[in-house]
């Protein structure tokens, strides 16, 4: 299941669903709506209403975007499926290399789509947002001693038994954070966790939900993760995230 969290993505839902179910045609698709005021709950009540593959979870409001994975993650798991996926609505995440994800998968219990191991890039970015998202990755890969690149990164296929396992009721982090967050949590628990190169490219339509909050809250949450890994270690206590 390829679950699309969404708020205000109406010019965008249609054209990422078709995108998905034309490579790969036996995904199911879960669109997790959070109440979005320019109707893209109704549109993908439209879609779900063409095609059986199309599924639509409706929440309350704004939440944020962990708690829509969160949420996304728990109906798939409730309704039987073995493989669930991250995927932005943007269309900044191409559908056309989830087959690589997946091919992936069957050595892995959770695959990032990496833009910042070889093979990786991204596509009409600034150079600050460049430095946003490289920095942040190498800031938490140092502090939480973790060799994945690109830790930030959104596009990403997990086993079943890994969110099972990696505590998904103790998440409350969000955004930057909340990738970070999982990433780590399945590395301490033990899974096996490849990066492979993906081409990232941004929104061409609506706006980018980054802020300076979200950056501020992954900073501040990432620092006191990787203090407190480190503390533990010295006093041999067992290693614990608290989000």
């Amino acid at each position: 299941m390829v679950i699309i969290p969404t708020y205000n993505e109406a010019e965008n839902i249609k054209p990422i669903v078709a995108r998905v179910r034309e490579s790969v045609p036996d995904a199911h698709i879960l669109v997790a709506d959070d109440n979005s005021p320019d109707g893209t709950g109704k549109v993908a009540d439209e879609l779900a209403a063409e095609d059986d593959h199309v599924k639509v979870l409706h929440r309350k409001g704004k939440e944020g975007l962990g708690a829509a994975y969160l949420a996304g993650f728990r109906w798939g798991i409730e309704h039987g499926y073995g493989v669930l996926v991250e995927m932005d609505a943007d269309g900044s995440h191409q559908p056309e290399e989830l087959p690589r994800l997946l091919t992936a998968l069957k050595g892995a219990d959770l695959v990032i789509g990496s833009r910042w191991v070889p093979g990786g890039r991204i596509v009409n970015w600034p150079k600050s947002r460049e430095f946003i998202s490289r920095g942040g990755s190498t800031y938490s890969r140092l502090l939480l001693d973790v060799p994945i690149r690109d830790m930030t990164a959104g596009y990403r296929a997990f086993r079943k038994e890994t969110l099972e396992g990696i505590g998904m009721d103790e998440v409350a982090s969000q955004g930057y954070c909340f990738q970070i967050d999982l990433a780590w949590r399945a590395i301490k628990a033990g899974f096996h966790v490849i990066e492979v190169p993906v081409t990232f490219i941004e929104r061409e339509r609506g706006e980018s939900k980054m802020s300076r909050d979200i950056v501020t809250e992954a900073a501040w949450r990432v620092m006191s993760w990787g203090v407190g890994s480190r503390v533990n270690k010295v006093l041999g206590r067992k290693d614990s995230t608290e989000s």
